[in-house]
């Protein structure tokens, strides 16, 4: 898969660079929050997807309180976020046991997702985190109604900055 990146214009690809993508569909092991949903169920819908594992510095002070933000303001009809838990070090420390009482604890009620993982030969691998090629956590991917990926990006990124994103790939409303 090419990777989708960053943000500012782009007619017909990625919101930036190049062609948008046909994200992958996800393969986790367990939901919190939410029966089990897939790319092909949110069709129609912008997906606002925040990859993270609960020990991450980034995630924990920025992006994981960033999508609870974004969440509350953008939940509708057109727009779902959705969590995943793709844990690449310290599996001890961050299971599916510990990651229920995580969410509790950080009011994190938007659906999350658990990521497979594989034995690759030397280390336990996340499968989605490494389909979609992800650099680290927390990485932020914006999926528009039609499952393309327009938006994928490791790191920070203002509230601001993430609403634009997401409101240019929503088409115009209904004039009622």
């Amino acid at each position: 898969m090419e990777t989708a990146h960053r943000a500012s214009g782009g007619e017909g690809g990625v919101l930036g660079q190049g062609a948008a993508v046909q994200a992958p569909e996800w393969t986790v092991t367990r939901w919190f929050n939410s029966a089990p949903l897939t790319l092909h169920g949110l069709r129609g819908r912008v997906i606002l997807l925040e990859v993270f594992q609960m020990l991450c510095p980034g995630c924990l002070q920025h992006s994981l309180p960033q999508a609870v933000r974004l969440d509350r303001a953008l939940r509708g009809d057109r727009v779902v976020t959705v969590g995943l838990h793709s844990v690449f070090e310290n599996h001890t420390e961050m299971t599916p046991a510990h990651l229920g009482g995580f969410l509790a604890q950080s009011r994190i009620t938007f659906p999350v997702a658990v990521d497979a993982h594989r034995w690759d030969g030397e280390i336990e691998s996340p499968v989605t985190f490494d389909r979609y090629r992800m650099k680290g956590t927390p990485t932020t991917i914006l999926i528009d109604q039609d499952g393309m990926i327009r938006f994928h990006e490791f790191g920070r990124f203002d509230d601001g900055t993430v609403t634009g994103l997401i409101r240019r790939l929503l088409p115009p409303s209904p004039r009622g």
